[in-house]
C-alpha cells in the first residue's frame, strides 16, 4: 500500500485506497508522505483522530524514519480560546449555569499558561460545556485585525505555524469549510501543498454536501439578537430602545419555528403546502430583520462590535432572501431539474433552512483541477464488494485508480456473524423490544462487553429503558452506558475501564471507535442502516438518478447502507488477538435478494443462524482466556 501511495505522490495523481482494519494504513500513507518531501496536508474524520495523528502516529513515523519534518495541528476557530471574548465574558458575566462559573475560572487560568489555546488540552472543562461558546469566536464574531489581542490570537498563531510546517493535520469539516468559506486558513496552505491525504475518506461526500450547500437558522438570528442587545446597551444606550429593537425579530424567529407543530420536521420546500403559515412567517422575519438593520446602520459608528452586528444581520438577510428566491424559482419544477434541493429542518426550538447540492462531484472536481498535486483517499470502507463506482461517482473521481488491501486478521477463526431467526420485520411495532429480548441471552453469554448499535435515537432510548429494567430484575452486574448521558469520549473511557459494560449508541458510535481486547466481544446491530426514506436530500438524489434510467435503491441507498454497515462491523475485531460475535438482527439480510450483496461486502466471518454456535463461541473464548 505504501508503495502504491508513493507512486501516486511521485506522479501527482489520485488514488482511492481501501485498507481493511489492521493493515496499518496510517503508516502506509505517512511513510511515503514524510519521505517524499514538500508540503503535506492530512485531513481526517474527527478532532480525536487529528489529535491521535499529531500526538502519536506522526511522531512515531518521524522518529523511525529520522525525518526532519515540522508538523502543525490546525482546527476550526471554535476550538481555540479567544482572548477578546474571554475578557468580555469575565467582565459581563453572562453565565446561565452555576458550574460555568468554575469552568470560566479554569479557562481564564488556562489562557494565561497555554501555548496553543486548544480547548482539547483543558480536560477539566468538558468539551460540551456551554461556556465554551462564550469564550471562543465564530467567523461572524471574530474582530480580525481590528482586535486588540490580534498579535496574541491563538487562531492566528495556529495558522502561522501551519503556513511554515511541512505536514499539517486538519479535519474534513475544516478543509471543506475553507474551500466553501475561505475562513480557516487552508486556502492559504493549499497552493503550496504537494500532497493531500484524506483519511476516513468515506465521510467526505456528506461533509462536502454540508459545506458546498448553505444553511441559515433561527438560532443564528436569536444569537444575533442577544449580541445586538448587549452591544447596543454597552456602547449606544441612548441611540435606540434596544429591547424594543430586538424583540420583534426574536418573536418572528420563534414564530417561524412554530409554523410547524411537530417536534422534528424534514421537508423539501415543494412538500410545504402553499397555505402553510411558514411562508408568511418567513416574510415577517425578513421584514423585522430589515428594521433592525436600519437601526444598526444608524449606530454602527459608535462601536466596532455594533458594526460587526450590522454586518452579520446584513449577511443573514442576504441568505434568507437567496433561500426564498431559490424556493420560488424551484416551484413547479422537478427536483431532478435542479442542482440543489431546498429543504427545511425543524428541531425542538430552532428551524434551519438548507440548500444542499444534489451532487458535489462537479464542485470537488474543480478543486482537483488546480495546481497539480497528489490526492489520496483512504478508508476501511470505500467499496461495495471491491467495487468503487459509488464512491467515485459521488466524489467526481471516475478517472482515479482504486486499490484494495484486505485486513490481515483471521476473521474465520476470530469472529462469528450471527443472524437470529424469528425476528419480525424492522418496521413492525415492538421491533426494538424483540431485539432486546434476543440480545439478553447473548449479553449474558458474553459477560456484558457489548455494543448495541441502533439506527435511530428512539431505538437507543427504548433499548436503554428495557435493558436497565432487565439488568435490575435479573441482578446482572453489567454497567449500562447510553449515548447522550455523557460525552462520547467519556462513555468510551468508562466502557474500556469497566471491562464488562454494555454501551448503547447510534450513528456516532458506528465509526471512529477503537476498543481493543476483551472489553468488547459482542457487537449487535439492530437494523440495516438505510437512510430514512423521508430525507428530502435522499429523495431528490434518487429522483435525479431515476431520471437517468438508474435504480435509486441499487445505485445509491444500497451502497450507502453497505459502507455504513461495514463501519459498524469494523468495531468488533481491532487486532490479531481480538475475538467476538457480530449480530445483525435485520431479517432482510437473509430474506431479500440484496442481502447477499451486503454480507458478501463484510469481512469473511464464519456465519451462523444458530444461537448454540454463539454460546459455544463464547465458552471457547472463556477457555482460551483461562489458558492464557
Amino acid at each position: 500500500m505504501a508503495k502504491a501511495i508513493a507512486e501516486t505522490i511521485s506522479q501527482q495523481g489520485s488514488l482511492m485506497a481501501e485498507a481493511g482494519t489492521g493493515t496499518g494504513k496510517t503508516f502506509a500513507y505517512l511513510v511515503p508522505a514524510l519521505l517524499w518531501g514538500g508540503k503535506v496536508i492530512v485531513s481526517t474524520g474527527t478532532k480525536n483522530l487529528q489529535d491521535q495523528l499529531f500526538l502519536r502516529d506522526i511522531p512515531t513515523v518521524r522518529k523511525a524514519l529520522n525525518a526532519p519534518v515540522s508538523v502543525a495541528l490546525l482546527k476550526g476557530r471554535a476550538n481555540y480560546v479567544c482572548h477578546f471574548h474571554l475578557e468580555r465574558t469575565l467582565q459581563n458575566g453572562r453565565l446561565t449555569a452555576r458550574e460555568d462559573v468554575g469552568y470560566l475560572r479554569e479557562i481564564s487560568r488556562f489562557a494565561k499558561t497555554t501555548s496553543t489555546g486548544d480547548k482539547a488540552e483543558l480536560a477539566r472543562v468538558p468539551e460540551t460545556a456551554l461556556v465554551w461558546n462564550l469564550v471562543t469566536s465564530t467567523r461572524d464574531t471574530c474582530m480580525g485585525a481590528e482586535c486588540q489581542y490580534y498579535q496574541d490570537c491563538f487562531v492566528m498563531k495556529a495558522r502561522r505555524e501551519a503556513q511554515q510546517a511541512d505536514v499539517v493535520v486538519v479535519n474534513h469539516h475544516l478543509f471543506f469549510a475553507d474551500v466553501a468559506l475561505k475562513d480557516t486558513g487552508i486556502a492559504e496552505l493549499l497552493p503550496s501543498a504537494n500532497t493531500i491525504v484524506f483519511d476516513e475518506a468515506h465521510q467526505l461526500p456528506e461533509t462536502a454536501s454540508l459545506f458546498f450547500g448553505e444553511t441559515v437558522s433561527t438560532a443564528q438570528v436569536l444569537e444575533l439578537c442577544r449580541d445586538v442587545l448587549a452591544e447596543g446597551l454597552a456602547h449606544a444606550r441612548d441611540g435606540a430602545a434596544w429591547p424594543q429593537v430586538v424583540a420583534p425579530v426574536e418573536r418572528a424567529a420563534r414564530d417561524l419555528r412554530l409554523a410547524f407543530s411537530q417536534d422534528i420536521v424534514r421537508l423539501a420546500v415543494s412538500q410545504i403546502a402553499p397555505s402553510s403559515p411558514f411562508f408568511p412567517a418567513l416574510d415577517k422575519l425578513m421584514a423585522e430583520l430589515d428594521g433592525m438593520i436600519v437601526v444598526l446602520q444608524a449606530q454602527a459608528e459608535r462601536a466596532e462590535t455594533i458594526e460587526q452586528c450590522r454586518v452579520r444581520a446584513h449577511e443573514l438577510a442576504i441568505k434568507l432572501t437567496a433561500w426564498k428566491n431559490a424556493g420560488e424559482a424551484a416551484a413547479g419544477r422537478s427536483e431532478a431539474d435542479l442542482e440543489a434541493v431546498l429543504w427545511v429542518e425543524a428541531f425542538a426550538s430552532s428551524l434551519q433552512l438548507h440548500k444542499t447540492p444534489l451532487s458535489i462531484a462537479p464542485v470537488f472536481a474543480r478543486q482537483r483541477e488546480g495546481t497539480p498535486r497528489a490526492w489520496i483517499f483512504t478508508s476501511a470502507t470505500l467499496a461495495v464488494k471491491n467495487d468503487f463506482h459509488h464512491y467515485a461517482s459521488q466524489m467526481g473521481l471516475s478517472d482515479a485508480p482504486s486499490r484494495t488491501w484486505p485486513s490481515p486478521f483471521d476473521y474465520g477463526r476470530q469472529a462469528l456473524l450471527y443472524v437470529p431467526q424469528g425476528l419480525p420485520q424492522p418496521n413492525a411495532p415492538g421491533y426494538t423490544d424483540a431485539v432486546v429480548d434476543m440480545a439478553l441471552p447473548l449479553i449474558e453469554a458474553a459477560g456484558g462487553r457489548a455494543f448495541l448499535l441502533c439506527t435511530t435515537i428512539r431505538a437507543v432510548n427504548r433499548a436503554a429503558e428495557r435493558l436497565r429494567a432487565e439488568f435490575e430484575e435479573r441482578k446482572l452486574p453489567f454497567p449500562l452506558l447510553v449515548q447522550g448521558e455523557a460525552g462520547r469520549t467519556e462513555l468510551l473511557d468508562r466502557f474500556r475501564s469497566a471491562g464488562n459494560a454494555v454501551l448503547i449508541g447510534s450513528q456516532s458510535f458506528w465509526e471512529g471507535v477503537d476498543v481493543r481486547g476483551d472489553a468488547l466481544s459482542l457487537v449487535i446491530i439492530d437494523k440495516l442502516p438505510f437512510a430514512p426514506p423521508d430525507d428530502p436530500v435522499l429523495a431528490a438524489r434518487i429522483e435525479a438518478l431515476e431520471r437517468k434510467g438508474l435504480n435509486g435503491f441499487v445505485h445509491h441507498q444500497l451502497p450507502e447502507a453497505v459502507i455504513t454497515l461495514k463501519q459498524g462491523a469494523g468495531r468488533l475485531i481491532r487486532d490479531e488477538t481480538d475475538r467476538g460475535v457480530l449480530v445483525i438482527c435485520d431479517p432482510r439480510l437473509i430474506s431479500k435478494p440484496y442481502g447477499r450483496r451486503i454480507w458478501q461486502s463484510l469481512p469473511p466471518f464464519k456465519r451462523t443462524r444458530d444461537i448454540a454456535d454463539v454460546e459455544a463461541f463464547f465458552s471457547e473464548s472463556a477457555c482460551l482466556g483461562d489458558s492464557n
